[in-house]
């Protein structure tokens, strides 16, 4: 299998590129619009076919490279059924399955950070997005985010995987590259509470600045603005 973790410097993305050999289909994970030409060249040095593309959520701190991929690849674009974007092929569901040769991804719908956050599971890993982080989670203050979902998205489905899961979060601010279900339970700060109201009662005091590209990020995303478009937001 390839399984590529690329970074944002600028954003702290991570973003995923899936397939099961070279030569083959592939799928990315949470793409970032100013790296584009680092994923074409990627897929070209593989010789890999991008069918499809999928955003955890409506990211707040970049914008996305989705509809450029599919400009310049033709691959089908996914979110979660409850996604305002405009330009997404395939909207999933709980429990649906995305499939690229013999590779599948479980859609979770796990809200809380954002009302259309979903997470992916492949197998042995999950890519959470925002919902869950290393040794943190997402924030619950905009986007119709909610701490009770939030910590309903996190205890009582995440944290049901077995406990070697591995976790690839969309960001890390630390060098950190994934986390282990076991390691997030017994060590994520955030984690250690004893009930849904203590957690909110920590997410409700953060207290954080909004991400510097919010008020531009977010209606780029829901529009799926391109390169040649970025320019006019």
């Amino acid at each position: 299998m390839i399984f590529k973790q690329l970074f944002d410097n600028k954003s702290s993305t991570y973003t995923y590129l899936i397939a099961s050999d070279k030569g083959r289909e592939a799928l990315i994970i949470d793409p970032v619009l100013e790296n584009i030409d680092d994923y074409i060249s990627l897929l070209a040095e593989l010789n890999l076919k991008l069918v499809k593309v999928i955003d955890t959520h409506i990211h707040a701190d970049h914008i996305t490279a989705l509809n450029e991929l599919n400009k310049r690849t033709n691959c089908t674009r996914i979110m979660g059924e409850r996604s305002k974007s405009e330009v997404i092929d395939l909207k999933v569901k709980e429990n649906d399955n995305i499939k690229i040769d013999k590779i599948n991804f479980k859609a979770i719908y796990t809200p809380g950070h954002t009302d259309c956050s979903y997470s992916f599971l492949m197998k042995d890993r999950i890519f959470t997005g925002d919902t869950l982080l290393i040794n943190g989670t997402g924030r619950t203050d905009f986007q119709n985010g909610d701490p009770y979902q939030s910590y309903d998205s996190i205890f009582n489905k995440i944290l049901k995987l077995p406990n070697q899961t591995l976790i690839y979060p969309a960001h890390d601010y630390n060098g950190k590259r994934s986390s282990t279900i076991q390691n997030e339970r017994e060590n994520n700060p955030r984690l250690q509470v004893g009930s849904a109201n203590e957690y909110a009662d920590i997410m409700n005091n953060l207290n954080l600045s909004n991400p510097k590209m919010m008020d531009i990020a977010i209606p780029a995303n829901v529009q799926g603005v391109t390169l040649d478009q970025i320019k006019s937001i």
